[in-house]
């Protein structure tokens, strides 16, 4: 398969991470602190653009990762566009921007250009192509954790130090970007959201456990707490600003000013991986059940209703693993099986309405970091990946059909993407 192999920032994220905007200037353990200046303005240049083209619309690109970089498409012809050698493990995350990706990996967050952006000229948009980039913008952290994006606000978690910082997303990629930033008491594997009236939601716990959340206003004062959330992963936000965490038996909503304990039917009741849309009051779970699981293949998945604090089980016809979950443009609950199929549920109802065959069955592997087949919904899509094959296929939901399939040439891991930025009507 031909590529293009774009210009490489820094030859490699370890160049580019000598050269991270923002250090952790939060004091070790400290429980507070915001900031507003500029986040290391002046230490290095400014992201530029490469040389660009303009577009008749938006081009949305999908990335996904391989043993030894990163593979960047067209997401409408499945085409690569370009391609990123990184070592290591790595990890993609929405930046906010719907231009870049933040790589998780050895060292901090770093952002990646997909080459594709539009640009708002009063009541229209022009539209820009580049060749994907690894850019030399990164965010040092010992232990990069989770990256959520929410309403223009990018949160990245730190899990080595407990060091938040929240950025405007739309300044991701920018040298001077200013950000504010909050440690938590103890550090840990954790997770923050940043709400539109700088309400910031965090995770409480220590490197033994995660035990609940705290909620700070804007000037990182408590507001609301609760320490009933053991084992706290993942997060997603719902309609109305309705945030749920889960825990080991159920989950979390913070909604109104208030948090809201949701039990699980079960004493163990896992919940750690989340999908939430602002299409939809209803967040959709994963839900496990064998506490002393070495790898447990749950079959059911749960769906909470933030307006009602209720929790509803739905029975799949196969397994899933955490890489399975994905809204549709309409909030339709997407879980892909196991079985290969792409199942689409109801969230108000519950009901499975269809399942879509994509892939052959698969099992999961026992390493989480093992490649696995992957879903992502974007701009109108789904799009599915499948290491046996070295494959990514195209879903069109309303109808079932697969109306794209192409061969990678690698193992296909993490996927992610960009829509190329929002269009303004003439």
């Amino acid at each position: 398969m031909m590529r293009n192999h774009p210009t490489r920032a820094a030859a490699g994220l370890g160049a580019a991470l000598s050269l991270v905007l923002l250090s952790a200037c939060a004091a070790e353990g400290a429980a507070s602190g915001s900031a507003s200046e500029p986040a290391g303005a002046g230490e290095h240049e400014e992201h530029e653009s490469p040389d660009a083209t303009e577009a008749q619309a938006r081009t949305p690109r999908v990335a996904v990762t391989y043993d030894g970089g990163v593979l960047v498409l067209d997401a409408m012809s499945l085409e690569p566009v370009g391609e990123i050698e990184l070592e290591g493990f790595t990890r993609l995350n929405a930046a906010g921007d719907e231009r870049h990706l933040m790589v998780s990996t050895t060292g901090g967050f770093q952002a990646l250009d997909l080459g594709s952006w539009a640009e708002a000229h009063g009541d229209h948009s022009h539209f820009w192509t580049a060749e994907p980039t690894l850019t030399d913008v990164a965010y040092e952290a010992t232990e990069p954790g989770h990256v959520v994006v929410h309403e223009g606000r990018t949160a990245l978690f730190d899990d080595g130090t407990g060091l938040v910082r929240v950025l405007d997303s739309a300044h991701v990629a920018d040298a001077d970007a200013a950000a504010r930033e909050y440690t938590t008491p103890s550090a840990h594997h954790g997770v923050a959201v940043e709400l539109t009236d700088d309400t910031l939601v965090v995770s409480e716990g220590t490197e033994e456990a995660r035990t609940g959340i705290r909620v700070l206003d804007g000037d990182d004062k408590e507001i609301a707490a609760s320490d009933e959330c053991p084992g706290v992963h993942g997060e997603a936000v719902a309609a109305d600003e309705a945030v749920v965490i889960g825990c080991e038996d159920g989950a979390v909503v913070y909604a109104d000013g208030e948090i809201t304990k949701v039990e699980s039917p079960d004493a163990y009741g896992r919940i750690g991986n989340q999908a939430g849309t602002e299409e939809s009051p209803v967040v959709l779970g994963d839900y496990k059940t064998d506490k002393d699981a070495e790898l447990e293949r749950p079959t059911q998945v749960s769906l909470i209703d933030t307006r009602t604090g209720d929790l509803q089980l739905v029975d799949l016809p196969s397994s899933y693993t955490f890489r399975s979950l994905a809204r549709g443009d309409e909030g339709e609950a997407l879980v892909l099986g196991t079985d290969g199929q792409v199942h689409v549920i109801d969230p108000e109802s519950g009901e499975l309405t269809t399942s879509i065959p994509v892939i052959d069955e698969w099992e999961e592997p026992a390493e989480w970091q093992e490649p696995r087949p992957a879903i992502l919904a974007l701009d109108g899509s789904v799009y599915v990946t499948d290491p046996a094959t070295n494959s990514i296929h195209a879903v069109d939901v309303e109808t079932g059909e697969v109306w794209r399939s192409a061969d990678l040439g690698v193992t296909p891991n993490e996927l992610n993407g960009v829509t190329g930025g929002e269009a303004h009507a003439h």
